[in-house]
């Protein structure tokens, strides 16, 4: 079973990991040393370092890795991946069944990016489909996904028919003049610049998912969907109420 120190060799690179980063290591030692009661103290953990003769960290690093290995296992246990173990004093703890699920490191590098995208943020219509293609890594696909719905509910608020599409929807949509969704409030310059928002957004992020095979990583994929979720808040407010 791994140590901490099998995992982060060099004590100032442990220093230097945020509680969530740290975290995701822990959990690996955590799942590897239970006993048959399915036990582990992170004091335990955090000593195991110093324990070994010679000790793997320099004794001048024992109080910061203490601090650092409670300060992570606080976050794994307010994050749902360990809890104080039924019928056991305190301190000692156990894997929770979300633990068990990604108590490795690939399984939490995925819950890591899953949990770029907080989903209690997104437009209740991309809240399903386009979280659920997000998580499972297929990052082009949800924001294919979140641009179509884009889409699809302009041309339903603006009354548009299935003839209008991409960029000369979002220009007959916002048209700072005639457009259904204008905003007669706004000034001119106003009523532009949404038109040009939603047909540079329109144009950028889902037309070349439209034609081609495009690779962009997990940030990128949040950055645009939550744009989606955004333009899909503006269309609400602009739609007509029967819509």
């Amino acid at each position: 079973m791994p140590a901490i120190c099998d995992l982060i060799p060099d004590p100032e690179m442990l220093m230097t990991l945020e509680p969530e980063e740290l975290g995701g290591v822990l959990l690996e030692v955590y799942a590897g040393s239970q006993g048959s009661g399915d036990l582990f103290t992170p004091n335990q953990a955090a000593e195991e370092p110093f324990r070994t003769i010679p000790p793997r960290y320099p004794d001048e690093y024992r109080r910061k890795v203490r601090l650092a290995i409670a300060e992570a296992s606080q976050w794994l246990e307010v994050a749902g991946f360990i809890m104080q173990a039924p019928d056991q004093a305190a301190g000692y703890k156990t894997l929770t069944r979300r633990g068990r699920r990604v108590a490795n490191a690939e399984s939490f590098q995925e819950y890591r990016k899953a949990s770029l995208l907080p989903r209690d943020l997104l437009h209740a219509s991309l809240a399903a489909t386009v979280w659920t293609s997000f998580i499972r890594g297929e990052y082009d696909t949800a924001v294919f996904q979140a641009f179509k719905a884009v889409e699809v509910r302009v041309r339903e608020a603006a009354k548009l028919t299935n003839r209008d599409l991409g960029v000369s929807l979002m220009r007959s949509a916002f048209h700072p003049d005639t457009g259904p969704l204008r905003d007669e409030h706004q000034d001119a310059a106003e009523r532009q610049a949404l038109m040009e928002l939603f047909s540079g957004a329109i144009g950028s992020h889902k037309n070349p998912h439209s034609h081609r095979n495009v690779t962009i990583d997990a940030a990128q994929a949040v950055e645009m969907v939550m744009l989606a979720s955004h333009l899909l808040r503006i269309v609400d407010a602009r739609a007509p109420p029967s819509t």
